[in-house]
């Protein structure tokens, strides 16, 4: 059994100095391999010179987050592949829970480990926590997060549980699966390319889980900062490409329009507090959402059996946390 722990790299030499040898040191029955982004700091050469062992795959450009991803992977035998953040530190054993289940179920096709933040360790991280979920309009959240609600780890998600989407902050896959399905969708470049595609898993009627006792810990925007306004502009826009491609034919129209509304709100919360760069990438990623239209069409055919799934909240996250002010899923 071949497993490859697979870190994509764009710039990123500050990251694997502080991180790498934490992952090759406690990832002893993995290959740990650098996917460089086409990097123009000294990336490479410190790869080279202190990790020999470790495999880079140079891309000739900077592909994103999704297509860097496929890229790299096309050029790697593996049976699971591991797709982890530069900025994020591993824990001894952490592959070994999440494998052992894996192999022990044939349907279960992807896994996380416990996302904990590197800088308050007794937290949940923003970017997965304890396992992702959305509501029917598309917003994300978490066991362990909801918006910027963010839970101290009490012990109180020490289960293994099915869950809708895992991050790819550190993204468990069987390879053949990865393949089956596609890969990441490399329209979306970067961000929420891991929800569609854990979505696509699922209508595929495969089983996603988070695994409890693997813990990594997550520094979270090493790449793109949170305020940075192109993070909005792909949040908004990949957020309606996914619930395009992957809503069911009955209520994917209805849901959109009312999502594009809700989108409205939020762009008038920005106009508010005068912040006009970040109001101008929601309006941004709504004409670059029509512009894909036909291209999204041709998406949702290729994907059969499209269906909501119980992992799935069936009313809006955004009234419970900002009207009826709940701060935790329980």
């Amino acid at each position: 059994m071949e497993i490859a722990v697979t870190i994509l790299n764009w710039n990123g030499k500050s990251w694997l100095e502080k991180f790498l040898s934490n992952v090759v040191v406690n990832s002893p029955e993995a290959t740990v391999y650098v996917i460089d982004n086409a990097s123009t700091d000294d990336s490479i050469p410190f790869v080279q010179l202190n990790f020999p062992q470790v495999p880079i795959i140079q891309l000739d450009k900077n592909y994103g987050f999704a297509e860097g991803y496929n890229q790299g992977l096309a050029h790697i035998e593996a049976d699971y592949f591991v797709l982890l953040n530069s900025d994020v530190e591993v824990t001894p054993k952490w592959i070994t829970p999440i494998i052992e289940k894996m192999e022990a179920n044939p349907r279960l096709a992807v896994c996380m480990p416990k996302l904990k933040s590197f800088h308050n360790p007794d937290f949940f991280e923003y970017a997965g926590a304890a396992g992702g979920f959305i509501d029917k309009y598309g917003y994300p959240f978490c066991h362990g997060r909801l918006f910027d609600s963010i839970e101290k780890d009490e012990g109180q998600y020490d289960n293994d549980c099915e869950i809708f989407w895992a991050s790819g902050a550190a993204l468990f896959v069987k390879a053949n699966i990865y393949k089956e399905l596609g890969g990441l969708d490399k329209d979306f470049f970067a961000h929420m390319e891991e929800i569609d595609f854990c979505w696509r898993v699922k209508n595929a009627g495969y089983s996603i889980q988070y695994i409890h006792n693997s813990e990594v810990f997550h520094v979270g925007g090493g790449s793109l900062p949170k305020e940075n306004p192109f993070k909005t502009f792909l949040n908004f826009r990949n957020n309606l490409f996914m619930l395009h491609k992957n809503l069911p034919d009955d209520c994917y129209k209805t849901i959109i329009f009312k999502r594009r509304l809700l989108d409205a709100v939020s762009w008038l919360n920005f106009m508010v507090h005068l912040d006009f760069k970040n109001a101008k990438e929601i309006i941004h990623a709504h004409k670059e959402y029509r512009r894909a239209i036909s291209t999204l069409n041709e998406k949702r055919k290729q994907i059969p059996s499209k269906r909501i799934h119980p992992e799935m909240y069936s009313k809006s996250i955004v009234w419970a946390f900002f009207v009826a002010h709940k701060k935790r899923i329980s």
